[in-house]
Parts: C-alpha cells; structure tokens; sequence
C-alpha cells in the first residue's frame, strides 16, 4: 500500500510546490563534494601521511557514489514516495559528515565522502524531478554550478578556520532545506512495479567499472564491457525494470545524457588542472588560485540561468552544437601556452556549458520520455552528468601526476 503522505494533493497542486530557492539549496551543496576538495587534497595528504593520489580516492568515492546514487534514489522515490526518499538521503549525508568529522583515517574518509554522495545524489535528483518549469530547472542546475565556482575557495577557506575535515563535510549543508521541502512536497505518484533487484545491481556494476577505467584501465574496461552487455540482455528481458526501456531506448534522452557526460567530465576535469598550472605558473598561493578560479565558475552558474531560460525553446541539435563548441574551445585554450588569464578563460567556457547543458538537456531529456518514467529519466541522466563529474578529476590527475 502507498504511503498516505504521497496521495494527500494532487502533483503541481499550487499551494504544495516547493519554492525554487528551496530546491535549489537542496541541490546545490552535493557540488562541495565533487570541487571543495579541489584546493586541499594536498594538506590531507600531508597529514594522513599519503600520496596526494592516494587521497583522491575520496574524490572518487564521492564521483562514484552520485552516480551510482543517482538512480537507486529516483527509484526509491518513485516507489517510497517523496518523504522517504528525502529521509532516507539526509541519513545518509548526516551520516557521511559524522564520519568525517570523527574519524580522520583514509579508509573512512572514503566511506564517509561516498555516504554523502548517495545522499547529496537523491537530494539533487529529487529537487530536480519536484522542478515544475524549465525556469526553476534552470536554478536547481544552476545552483550546483554557483556553489562548485565557490567551492575551492570556500573549501579552502574552511579548511584553514576549522580543518580540512569540515571542508570535506560541506555537503552536510544540503540538510539546511529539508524542513522545507519535506512541508511543502508535492503528491508525486507511485510506481506500482516490484522492485528490479537484478537491473539495479547490473547498472551499479557498470557505473563501478566505468569510476575505474581512469585508474585501472586494464581490468576495469573488460569488466565495465561484460557489465554492459549483460545489462542490455536484462533490458530486453525486463523492459519496464530498473531503467525503463521508455527511457534508455529515447534517441533524444540518449544524446541528450551523452553529451551531459562529456560536458562534466571536461569542466570537472578543467577544474582539477588548473590549480596547479596557476600556482606553478604564476606562482599563486592556494587563496590565490582559489580567488581566481571563483569568478570563471561563478560567471559559468549565473549565465547558465539566462541560457537556459534563453534557449527554451531552441531547436535541440542546435543546443548540442552550442555547448560542445563551448567546451572544445575551452579544451584547445587551455591545451595552448598562455597567460593565466586565458586560462581562466578557457574554464569559464566550459563551466558555462557544463552548468547551462545540465539544466537544459535535463529538460529535453524529460520531456522525452513518458510522464511515468520521468523520475526514472532525471536518475539515469544526472547519472551521466555526475558520472562524468567523477570521470574529470581522475583523468586530470592521471595528466598531472
């Protein structure tokens, strides 16, 4: 039987929707995870007494986690209802961050940074799927990109007032809009279907491997190819599972998740090797840097807004050829031996297609496949995104190192 709590109001009922600004620090937090660390992994690494790469794996487990989060909480969503999934996701944060906080060893770093993830991932896909225009889409979306172009520096700043520790437990922040959404959610309806257990663990299995192809290509890409193959003969055999075929068969929902990912994992990515390139470059103190690179990310989130609003109703080939253009000049700019300035030029270019991208082919991606698997539709395409998330950093790393 259904929760009660999600048959009280019809969907989009006027006096139940959640107010944007309420959804959007729902959401926005999660990217703490994936950039606050991008300043500080260097201090951690020095007081656990590890290899900077050693301590990337909590930027990994925080990648792999919203990934494979994603989904496993649009489908406790659409099954649970609204109220237990955002219970179930502020545990999980609230969890992470104590772990965090108490324990400072690799090992549970790691855990906490990949508890947070699953729970930041549910929050975002839920106030992304409770988002009742593209207007409101595009601020959810483009709060993730306003807090990642303040995240270094904010986690940088916080890490030398209170310690690395509760840099790594920003996202914790995300519980700040519970009270209110919890009051004023939607009725969203309920799937009926039992639970696919085996499409679930297939598509975490693929997610898991493709998180470590970057590092261990030689074992992880076979893995992650008999991972897929295997999930499209489920597909075919449960076609209304896990991830409905409605959903992963769209041609518009597939490019539009597609270029999602690639779109991540170039910002992301830039986000990573930047650092480092300024402060050996123009030798910059890590504030420094942190300064510099907020306004190219900030300028990435505030226009994401206008573009998405701008572009609503703009033919979707064409968003595709937007965005990618934007993100390849990014790429070749940043590839040439310029001046610091350009540099920040090049992530401003993709952070303004990344955060626009996000928000704008989230909508083409719903729009695209019927009303009942919308949910599902929001969880495998911030999948995508936030796969690529997870996929940036480690390439970057890899060319640094």
């Amino acid at each position: 039987m259904p929760p009660a709590e999600d048959h009280a109001v019809p969907t989009g009922e006027p006096g139940r929707r959640v107010p944007a600004g309420w959804l959007a620090v729902l959401a926005g937090p999660l990217s703490f995870g994936i950039a606050g660390p991008s300043l500080i992994l260097t201090d951690v690494a020095r007081d656990l007494g590890h290899t900077p790469a050693a301590v990337t794996w909590i930027v990994t487990a925080f990648g792999w986690a919203i990934a494979v989060g994603t989904p496993l909480m649009a489908a406790l969503q659409s099954r649970r209802g609204t109220r237990t999934a955002l219970t179930a996701c502020a545990a999980l944060v609230l969890l992470g961050g104590i772990l965090i906080l108490a324990i400072p060893v690799l090992p549970v770093l790691v855990t906490g940074s990949a508890l947070q993830g699953l729970g930041t991932a549910g929050l975002t896909t839920i106030g992304m799927s409770l988002a009742g225009s593209a207007r409101t889409m595009g601020l959810v979306t483009a709060s993730l990109a306003t807090v990642g172009s303040a995240a270094p520096l904010a986690g940088d700043v916080v890490a030398g007032l209170l310690g690395w520790r509760a840099a790594l437990a920003l996202p914790v922040l995300s519980l700040l809009a519970l009270p209110p959404v919890l009051r004023r959610r939607p009725a969203t309806p309920l799937s009926a279907a039992r639970f696919d257990l085996p499409g679930a663990a297939l598509l975490t299995a693929l997610v898991t491997a493709l998180v470590f192809v970057p590092h261990a290509w030689q074992v992880a890409t076979p893995v992650a190819v008999a991972a897929g193959m295997a999930f499209l003969v489920w597909l075919r055999h449960r076609p209304g599972g896990f991830a409905p075929a409605a959903v992963v068969r769209s041609p518009v929902f597939l490019v539009a998740a597609g270029t999602a990912f690639l779109l991540a994992a170039v910002n992301f990515g830039m986000m990573y090797a930047l650092p480092p390139l300024l402060a050996e470059g123009a030798g910059w103190t890590g504030q420094q840097v942190g300064l510099a690179i907020t306004w190219p990310l900030l300028l990435g989130g505030i226009l994401s807004y206008l573009v998405i609003a701008v572009t609503a109703r703009a033919p979707f080939q064409l968003l595709i050829a937007i965005f990618a253009a934007s993100a390849g000049a990014g790429i070749v700019l940043a590839g040439l031996n310029v001046p610091p300035f350009a540099l920040l030029m090049a992530q401003a270019l993709t952070s303004i297609a990344a955060a626009s991208g996000q928000g704008a082919l989230a909508t083409r991606a719903g729009a695209a496949v019927p009303d009942g698997a919308r949910p599902a539709a929001m969880g495998l395409f911030n999948l995508a995104y936030l796969l690529g998330a997870a996929f940036g950093p480690a390439i970057a790393t890899l060319f640094l190192a």
